[in-house]
């Protein structure tokens, strides 16, 4: 399976937060900031109905959380380590 990606902005708190997560957790991702990607931009708005909700964060299994609270993002991450997904 490939990556995670995250779809954020430098400035957006929560984007920040969630890379935090990840990043203690030593999980490899992909970052596209939005600011500066068209494609990724427009996957974030096509995927939030016209918004640029970030962070948007595609997991190897295709779902996504958007703009998850730092619980939700744990759980899903757990979900994935418990089944040794990624890491």
């Amino acid at each position: 399976m490939g990556n995670i990606i995250v779809y954020g902005t430098s400035w957006c708190g929560a984007s920040k937060r969630a890379v935090r997560i990840l990043d203690e957790r030593k999980i490899i991702y992909d970052w596209i900031d939005i600011t500066y990607d068209v494609k990724g931009e427009e996957f974030v708005k096509a995927t939030n109905n016209g918004y640029k909700s970030v962070p948007t964060i595609v997991f190897p299994d295709n779902t996504i959380l958007v703009e998850p609270s730092s619980q939700a993002l744990i759980d899903k991450l757990e979900s994935f380590e418990d089944e040794q997904e990624f890491s």
